[in-house]
């Protein structure tokens, strides 16, 4: 009995010793990124830039809000938004809570999927079968069915009351201590909402220093925003693959960018030129897969300074 039971019950015990871990420890086990990049004009001072992205806020969620409001106390020069800040339309008072006091510093947002419409459960396996197929999101998928809307307006209003630029298929400038930032902005790949031919043409002349900004890290958008000379793209979406085997990695990205650029920083070329590319890991799940693995949830603080 011991000989033909035994395995199979370690195995199911190791499992779930895993999941528990998964979603009561590591998925609330917030963590600070900090990265450098070289890529300011010589001579300009480095610029400290928080990354915050998929919040996928459900309501309750305490100690998530706790740790968002704590970011302030770093002291940002701005503060970048790459979305999917809600897992459920009723955490929306909830994430304008937690990032009250990030608006009060000078700021900017792309939305997700996740902020336009609530989460459906999916088979995870999903994931990897749509990998294997190359499709992605409405990329190679057929619309979305009964998928509900959330009332994102609100939290639109709230960002832009609070003087962050949405830069949704749009440009911005930005001032920070007489310092001239100009932010180029896509709404979500994922979902198809992206137009770079409308901001398309490169960085402007009359900035100090322009970047990128998308939700998703689509190949076709780090394509363009590479060929037209942008220095820097910042980008969500992937969860930095959210459950990874240990010393490997992610199994998917949840779009086309490859796995060994999932999270953190990496490069990017295109047409002859390369970009540095800065893919934020987010500090939530999906409501339906409340798990990480071996990818704990996260913010970053990138500092900016001049090129080597």
């Amino acid at each position: 009995m011991r000989a033909r039971y035994g395995v199979p019950l370690g195995i199911a015990a190791a499992g779930a010793a895993g999941l528990l871990y998964s979603a009561g420890f590591e998925a609330r086990s917030f963590r600070l990124r900090r990265v450098t990049v070289p890529v300011l004009p010589s001579g300009m001072r480095p610029l400290r830039v928080l990354q915050v992205s998929d919040i996928h806020m459900v309501s309750g969620q305490r100690k998530k809000q706790r740790w968002l409001r704590s970011l302030a106390g770093l002291r940002p020069d701005f503060v970048i938004n790459t979305g999917d800040n809600l897992s459920d339309a009723e955490g929306i008072p909830e994430v304008l809570d937690a990032l009250g006091p990030l608006m009060e510093f000078p700021g900017a947002y792309v939305f997700g999927s996740n902020d336009y419409y609530g989460p459906k459960f999916r088979n995870p396996t999903r994931y990897l079968w749509e990998k294997v197929q190359g499709r992605h999101g409405l990329n190679g998928n057929p619309p979305a069915v009964g998928v509900p809307h959330i009332p994102w307006e609100e939290m639109r209003d709230a960002f832009d009351a609070a003087g962050w630029l949405n830069l949704t298929n749009t440009r911005g400038t930005l001032k920070v201590d007489g310092v001239s930032l100009e932010l180029t902005g896509l709404d979500d790949p994922h979902i198809k909402r992206d137009r770079y031919e409308q901001v398309a043409g490169g960085p402007s002349d009359s900035a100090d220093f322009s970047m990128g900004v998308v939700h998703a890290p689509y190949l076709r958008t780090l394509d363009a925003f590479t060929a037209d000379g942008y220095p820097l793209i910042l980008a969500g979406h992937t969860h930095g693959g959210q459950v990874c085997i240990p010393f490997y990695g992610a199994l998917v990205t949840n779009c086309d960018l490859d796995t060994d650029r999932v999270k953190g920083l990496s490069t990017h070329t295109a047409e002859g030129r390369t970009s540095y590319l800065h893919v934020s890991a987010g500090c939530g799940t999906n409501r339906y897969t409340p798990i990480r693995f071996a990818c704990p949830p996260e913010a970053t603080l990138l500092t900016l300074v001049g090129r080597e």
